[in-house]
């Protein structure tokens, strides 16, 4: 099976209605206009295979890794399609009392080489948070795979990244929201509850 293109990813978030327009309430405190929903293609199991086919083919410069780790809850399946592409383990962290950390028996072992998988980056916090648990172990991040890389042109993160798309969707403090100034209902969407 061949990888998607840029374009064919797009059309597949839109076609799984995994694009939304609104008023939402993004993990980091920050307001959007528009939010993407993974997780509405990521149901068609097929339709995931062929996205991380497409992300292995893109993280091929990174060379194999021995694990692949994403958040929960946006990167589990992510993590897990995507090793099994690849044919090494998929694990995940999740949050205990507010930090991230491994837990169900999942380890990883000092000098393993990881690749952190998202569905959607949008400020790299969350991989930032899954790499210092790859770090505590003695293990390295070799980068960071997401279907969606929707980060600002200006914002850096210290491992590579690789995507089968990228979206400029702007943000807003919720002071300067001007979704708020002309009253639009605010969505809290995600899975991460505010701190």
């Amino acid at each position: 099976m061949a990888a998607l293109t840029d374009k064919e990813v797009l059309e597949l978030l839109v076609s799984t209605g995994a694009i939304l327009d609104g008023h939402f309430l993004l993990s980091s405190g920050k307001h959007a206009a528009r939010y993407i929903q993974c997780a509405r293609l990521l149901q068609h199991p097929e339709l995931a295979h062929r996205v991380c086919l497409t992300l292995a083919e893109k993280a091929g410069p990174f060379g194999c890794p021995d694990v692949v780790i994403g958040p929960a809850l946006g990167g589990v399946l992510i993590a897990y399609e995507l090793a099994r592409v690849l044919g090494v383990r998929g694990i995940f962290a999740e949050r205990k009392e507010g930090m991230m950390t491994l837990r169900r028996g999942f380890q990883i072992e000092e000098g393993e080489r990881v690749l952190l998988a998202e569905d959607v980056v949008t400020t790299g916090r969350s991989s930032l948070e899954v790499a210092q648990v790859v770090r505590t172990h003695g293990a390295e991040v070799v980068g960071i795979a997401c279907i969606v890389d929707r980060r600002a042109k200006e914002s850096v993160l210290p491992f590579p990244v690789v995507s089968t798309s990228r979206m400029q969707i702007p943000i807003y403090e919720p002071a300067d929201c001007p979704l708020c100034r002309r009253g639009i209902p605010l969505v809290k969407p995600g899975s991460r509850s505010q701190r």
